[in-house]
């Protein structure tokens, strides 16, 4: 999995020392990223508003 920003990977570098991640995790991520340029942060994508609709209520039939 590539990385999205400059954050991640000096996050993931930051794991490599410490020896929480191995070499070769770190190796794959920068190898699928590439010479990309890379966004230093990158926000979350928030879900689309939907317009609220409304619904007709239910309407009881009249009985003749």
């Amino acid at each position: 999995m590539p990385f999205k920003s400059q954050a991640q990977r000096r996050k993931f570098a930051q794991l490599l020392v410490e020896g929480k991640i191995s070499a070769e995790t770190f190796e794959e991520w920068n190898r699928e990223t590439g010479a990309r340029k890379l966004p230093q942060h990158v926000r979350k994508q928030t879900g689309r508003k939907r317009k609220a609709t409304t619904r007709p209520g239910k309407t009881r039939r009249k009985r003749g």
